[in-house]
C-alpha cells in the first residue's frame, strides 16, 4: 500500500512496502528505486543479541548504483525506444554503458560528457549490428555538440577496446531516402512530383558513388551529400517538370529537414557533372550550365568511370605537356621564346589558356582563410633604463663612442673621490 513521503529519485509519492525474503523494503512503484532498506539477521548469535544486519552487509554488496548512473541507464533505454531499435540492441547498449561507467575517468567526468555517453553507447551498438545511423542524428536527438560527441565516442571505443566497423554508405542512402514522402501522391505532393522509389534510389546511389570518387564525401557529414544527390536524381528523372523546383522546396515536399551544407554540396556535384559533360562529344556542342546539365545526368552516369578519368585524372598529364610547350622543350631556346612571345601576343589581354581541373579534395582547391593574429602591441615608451652592457648597441658615430668613454671615465673618477681608500 502507498506509504508516506516521496521518492528521492523521481519525486513520486507512490511508495509501497515490498517484502524481499525476510527483508522489508520501501520501494517506489513508478521507477523501482529502493527508498529505505530493511534489516535482517543472518545468524543465531545476531538474533540472540538482537543485532540487526542490513541487506547490503549480509550479502557483501557494498556497491550500489548511483543516481547518475540510474538516470543514464534510463536514457539509454529511452533513446533505443525512440529510434525503434530491437530489444537486443537495447541490452547491448546498456551493457556498454555499465562497462564505461566503471572507469573512474567517466564517473568523474562532467555532466555534459555523461549525457553524450548515452548516445555513444547506442551508436556503437548500431554500428556493430550494421544499423545505418549517423552521429549527426544522435546529436540532434540529444541536443549535443558534435565535437564533444565525436571526442567521447573515440575515447569510449579505445577505453573498452571495441571493434566498430565503418558506416556503409549504401545502407545509409537506402534508409535515408526511404523516409522521403515522394513515392505516393498526397494533398501536399502533386502527381508530377511523385517518383518511383526504386528508380530514385538507384540513381541516388550512383550520384553518391560519384561524389565519393571525386572527394566530396571524405571528411564530411554524409547527409548533406545524400540530400543533394537525391535532389539531382529526382530532378533528372523528369527534368521538364522539376527543374523549376528548388532544393528548399524539394525538402519541404519530401517532409525532411534541409541540412545547412546541402546547397554547397549541390553546387560541387553540379561542377563535377559539368566537367564530365565536356568529355562527351554530343554534349560539347551544347552550352551547358548547372541547370541544363541535369537533363543529361543519365548519360553521364552511364559512362561515369571513363568520364571522370578523362576529366580529372588525365588532366595532370595535359597540364605537364602544356607547361613543356610554353617552356619550349625540344626546341632551340630562341625558337621556344619566339613562339611563346607570339602566342602571348595573339592571346586576348587578361585571358589565359584553360587549365584542366585536378582531382583534389575541396579543402585543397578552396582552402579556408586563416585569420592571422594581430601583432603584439609594443609597450616601449623610450623612458626605460638602459644597462651599460646594452648601451654600446645604440652608439652609431665615433663621436658618440668618444663621448661615452669620457662620461664613463668621469663616472669612475667621481666614484673614486667619493670613496677614498
Amino acid at each position: 500500500m502507498p506509504g508516506g513521503g516521496r521518492c528521492p529519485d523521481c519525486g513520486s509519492a507512490e511508495l509501497v512496502d515490498d517484502s524481499h525474503y525476510s527483508q522489508s523494503q520501501l520501494v517506489c512503484s513508478d521507477c523501482g528505486c529502493v527508498v529505505t532498506e530493511g534489516v535482517l539477521t543472518t545468524t543465531f548469535s545476531d538474533e540472540g543479541n538482537l543485532r540487526e544486519v542490513t541487506y547490503s552487509r549480509s550479502t557483501g554488496e557494498n556497491e550500489q548504483v548511483s543516481r547518475s548512473q540510474q538516470q543514464g541507464l534510463r536514457r539509454v533505454r529511452d533513446l533505443c525506444r525512440v529510434l525503434q531499435l530491437p530489444s537486443t540492441f537495447e541490452d547491448t547498449a546498456v551493457a556498454y554503458y555499465q562497462q564505461a561507467y566503471r572507469h573512474s575517468g567517466i564517473r568523474a567526468a562532467r555532466l555534459q560528457k555523461k549525457e553524450v555517453l548515452v548516445g555513444c553507447c547506442v551508436l556503437i551498438t548500431c554500428r556493430q549490428h550494421n544499423w545505418p545511423l549517423t552521429m549527426g542524428t544522435i546529436c540532434a536527438l540529444l541536443y549535443a555538440d558534435l565535437e564533444v560527441f565525436s571526442g567521447t565516442y573515440m575515447q569510449i571505443v579505445k577505453l573498452l577496446g571495441l571493434d566498430v566497423p565503418s558506416l556503409c554508405l549504401a545502407d545509409l542512402v537506402k534508409t535515408y531516402c526511404s523516409s522521403f514522402k515522394l513515392f505516393q501522391a498526397s494533398p501536399s505532393v502533386p502527381a508530377k512530383y511523385v517518383e518511383d522509389k526504386e528508380k530514385m534510389l538507384s540513381r541516388t546511389l550512383q550520384l553518391v558513388e560519384l561524389a565519393d570518387e571525386t572527394w566530396l564525401v571524405t571528411g564530411r557529414h554524409p547527409l548533406p551529400v545524400i540530400t543533394a544527390a537525391t535532389f539531382l536524381a529526382w530532378q533528372s528523372l523528369q527534368p521538364s517538370e522539376r527543374l523549376t523546383c528548388s532544393l528548399a522546396r524539394f525538402c519541404k515536399l519530401a517532409n525532411v529537414d534541409l541540412p545547412c551544407p546541402a546547397s554547397s554540396r549541390l553546387q560541387e556535384l553540379l561542377a563535377v557533372l559539368l566537367r564530365m559533360a565536356e568529355q562527351l562529344a554530343w554534349l560539347q556542342v551544347l552550352r551547358l550550365d548547372k541547370r541544363s546539365v541535369v537533363k543529361h545526368i543519365g548519360d553521364l552516369l552511364q559512362h561515369r568511370h571513363t568520364l571522370v578519368r578523362k576529366a580529372f585524372r588525365d588532366g595532370t598529364a595535359e597540364l605537364e605537356a602544356r607547361e613543356k610547350e610554353q617552356q619550349g622543350w625540344g626546341k632551340s631556346p630562341g625558337q621556344g621564346k619566339e613562339e611563346a612571345a607570339t602566342s602571348s601576343l595573339d592571346r586576348p589581354e587578361g585571358k589565359r589558356p584553360a587549365s584542366p581541373a585536378l582531382l583534389l579534395p575541396p579543402c585543397m582547391l578552396k582552402p579556408p582563410k586563416r585569420i592571422c593574429p594581430p601583432p603584439p602591441i609594443s609597450t616601449v615608451t623610450g623612458d626605460e633604463d638602459i644597462s651599460d652592457s646594452e648601451i654600446e648597441q645604440y652608439l652609431r658615430t665615433p663621436q658618440e663612442v668618444r663621448d661615452f668613454q669620457k662620461a664613463q671615465a668621469a663616472r669612475q673618477a667621481a666614484v673614486g673621490v667619493s670613496n677614498p681608500p
